[in-house]
């Protein structure tokens, strides 16, 4: 039964979906790698007529040279096509040869399905070392093996309006980190201040300086649009998540759900937005309200009683409507369809410097925060087994996935593998994956059940919790 459970899962990841070979032996040299999961043939779009606003071939060259993913997925120029391919959408992986990610950590991304030109978002992984600050002294310190610090980093960033803001996070952001880190080997233990704060501190001043490299470099290097960012920074024991945006991270332990982060949209934080309106009404132009209404309210009805709600109230109450209340709400839409200033669908995350109001001179970005949630998991106060994972995911997977869907996957994927190969946390990323992505049929991706799978890019971590020492 486990090896033919294995060997659906192993096929489920190579042909995305289609009835499976003879089983093979594993040890076979032509076994497929899984460093491309290429679903079934999806029909291609009909090539474009000049009528149709196609580019020259130096343009598609030009484009082609300026897309980058992830360095640790190591893709040839052709892997790198495949991944730019919104007919085929390939699933990606780092190869399963030579150096693995830090603790055997699984990835897995795919493109979307024609929601932008390019895969939006970016990922990072990387063993950061911290070199120690002079003491607050001022003194110089004797040079020592144990005066340095070393984190692990993971860091998932979903960009919007351009893929510019995302990889330059990927790029930089670990590195204000460590920055900030330095000072924490210098620091004298203070008994009102615990060094998990001053890490907290550390990782929001990080964003801070991040989002503000982005303002003054948002021209010259092109930095356009914004990104969320999720980060996952593991040190002396305790696993520190930060989120900024709607990505999110779970730690599935023993079957167990741990949410590590929530999502920041304008439902979310709605009153914070509200409040910020009604402080510096300058903010708003003339053109919105800070209130909220069901709906819009019409000019006819000037004069009349419609429910509301403020800053200071999650329930509703009647007022008279007056002249102002006839402006565009500064929140407005439900759920995932919910925007700030009528624009954007998330409250928090890196850039955004240049964004406005459609047909406006009306800036977004006060109201917009790069300030992270920071969540603490102490690793050592629980013996994790080798199923115990955290697993880091953008919107594209939480869109059409719960968390007890992600929990029923892991279960199911892991339990087809041995707890000792380091392969199953690559598989794992893969079936979530492609279990968010679905099968292209009937002009679109479908999941099983017949729903639409995620049009949009599709980043995963999955970090074991077997600890820096099975793992490292």
């Amino acid at each position: 039964m486990l090896n033919r459970v294995r060997s659906a899962v192993a096929h489920l990841v190579s042909s995305g979906g289609a009835p499976p070979p003879r089983p093979k032996s594993p040890d076979l040299p032509n076994a497929p790698s899984p460093q491309t999961v290429a679903p079934p043939e999806a029909p291609r779009s009909p090539p474009a007529t000049a009528g149709s606003g196609s580019a020259a071939p130096a343009k598609t060259v030009e484009a082609r040279a300026s897309f980058s993913r992830p360095t640790f997925l190591q893709l040839s120029p052709g892997g790198l096509r495949r991944a730019d391919d919104h007919a085929g959408r390939a699933v990606q992986s780092p190869p399963d040869t030579g150096r693995r990610l830090p603790w055997s950590t699984g990835y897995a991304e795919v493109i979307n399905a024609g929601k932008s030109r390019h895969n939006e978002d970016q990922a990072c992984c990387e063993v950061v070392y911290v070199e120690g600050r002079r003491s607050v002294s001022g003194a110089p310190r004797e040079p020592s093996q144990g005066q340095g610090l070393c984190f692990y980093y993971w860091g998932l960033f979903d960009g919007h309006a351009g893929g510019g803001a995302a990889e330059m996070a990927a790029r930089l952001l670990h590195r204000h980190i460590r920055e900030q880190l330095k000072d924490l080997s210098c620091w004298s233990s203070q008994k009102e201040v615990s060094h998990e704060s001053l890490v907290v501190g550390a990782i929001e001043n990080a964003f801070q300086f991040m989002d503000e490299q982005m303002a003054r470099e948002r021209r010259g290097h092109q930095v356009e649009g914004g990104c969320c960012a999720l980060v996952v920074v593991y040190l002396l024991g305790k696993v520190y998540v930060a989120n900024a945006g709607d990505s999110r991270a779970i730690i599935v332990r023993n079957g167990e759900i741990i949410p590590m982060s929530r999502e920041f949209t304008p439902e979310t934080e709605r009153q914070r937005l509200q409040l910020l309106g009604f402080l510096k009404p300058e903010l708003l132009g003339g053109e919105f309200t800070h209130l909220e209404f069901p709906r819009r309210i019409q000019p006819k009805e000037l004069g009349q009683r419609m429910l509301y709600r403020d800053q200071n109230m999650t329930g509703w109450a009647y007022k008279k409507i007056e002249l102002e209340d006839l402006r565009f709400p500064l929140v407005c839409g439900e759920g995932k369809k919910a925007r700030v200033m009528a624009t954007i669908g998330v409250t928090r995350g890196l850039g955004d410097h240049n964004l406005k109001v459609c047909s406006s001179t009306l800036p977004i970005k006060p109201f917009l925060s790069c300030f992270p949630e920071v969540r603490v998991y102490d690793l050592t106060q629980y013996e994790h087994c080798p199923d115990d994972v955290l697993v880091l995911g953008t919107d594209g997977l939480w869109d059409v996935t719960s968390d007890c869907e992600v929990a029923a996957t892991v279960d199911r994927v892991l339990s087809a593998y041995e707890p000792n190969d380091p392969s199953r946390y690559t598989a794992l990323a893969q079936a979530l994956v492609l279990g968010a992505r679905g099968t292209s049929r009937d002009r679109g991706w479908r999941l099983p059940n017949n729903k639409l799978g995620s049009g949009d890019d599709i980043s995963v971590f999955v970090i074991p919790l077997g600890g820096p020492g099975s793992y490292s």
